[in-house]
C-alpha cells in the first residue's frame, strides 16, 4: 500500500486556513449570564392602615360625613397611600382607586398614619344636588287644564236668637202662710183674754 506523504510546510499551511477559514465564518458565541436579582425597594411616602373598631371604614368624596358621599369601604388592617389632610387635619386624603380621580378621604380618628408631614389640601366642590323634576312645556301644552268658575251659595243669615223668660207662678203657700199667721194671731188674743179671765176669777 503507497502511503500519502504531505510536506511539513503544506500542513502548517492548511492548519492555518483551517482555523483562519473557523474565525471567519463561525458566528460568535453569545454569553447568556445568569439573571442578577435586584432588591424591590421600598415604597417611598406616608401610608395609613385602618385601627377602627368598627367593621370598616367610610371613604368620602370629600372631608364631611354630613356633604359629600361615599365612594367606598376600607377594613381594618388595609392600608392606602396618605395624599394630604384637610385644613383642620379630621380627614386624610388617600389614594383610593375607583374613586373620582381615585381619590378619597378617611376620617383620620380611624386610622394611623406612618411618620411624616402631610400637606394641607383644600376639600374637593361641595356635590350639586340633584336637579328637581320640572314640567316639560311642550308636554304640558298638550294637556290643558281650564279652570272652572264656581258659584258660592247666596247668604242666608240665621234666625233669630228667640230669648225665654221664665215666670214663677203664684205660688199656693202664700195663702196658707198668711191664714196660719192669722190663726196664730187668733190663738194669741184668745190666751191674752184667757189670762185676763183668770186673774179676775182669782179675785
Amino acid at each position: 500500500m503507497k502511503r500519502i506523504w504531505f510536506p511539513p510546510s503544506a500542513l502548517t499551511t492548511m492548519i492555518v486556513l483551517f482555523s483562519f477559514w473557523r474565525i471567519i465564518f463561525t458566528p460568535p458565541l453569545t454569553v447568556v449570564l445568569a439573571q442578577q436579582l435586584t432588591a424591590t425597594p421600598a415604597p417611598q411616602g406616608i401610608y395609613i392602615t385602618v385601627l377602627s373598631d368598627e367593621p370598616f371604614a367610610n371613604i368620602r368624596m370629600g372631608p364631611s360625613s354630613s356633604i359629600y358621599p361615599k365612594v367606598g369601604i376600607l377594613y381594618p388592617g388595609d392600608t392606602a397611600l396618605a395624599l394630604g389632610r384637610s385644613p383642620g387635619g379630621d380627614w386624610i386624603q388617600i389614594e383610593y382607586p375607583g374613586a373620582p380621580y381615585d381619590k378619597g378621604w378617611v376620617y383620620s380618628p380611624l386610622v394611623q398614619v406612618s411618620p411624616g408631614t402631610l400637606l394641607v389640601i383644600e376639600p374637593p366642590p361641595t356635590p350639586m344636588p340633584p336637579p328637581s323634576a320640572t314640567i316639560d312645556p311642550t308636554l304640558a301644552a298638550q294637556y290643558p287644564i281650564f279652570v272652572t268658575s264656581t258659584r258660592k251659595p247666596p247668604f242666608t243669615p240665621p234666625p233669630s236668637m228667640v230669648v225665654l223668660q221664665f215666670t214663677e207662678p203664684a205660688s199656693a203657700t202664700d195663702d196658707k202662710t198668711l191664714s196660719l199667721g192669722s190663726v196664730i194671731i187668733s190663738l194669741l188674743i184668745l190666751g191674752f183674754f184667757g189670762f185676763l179671765l183668770s186673774l179676775i176669777l182669782r179675785r
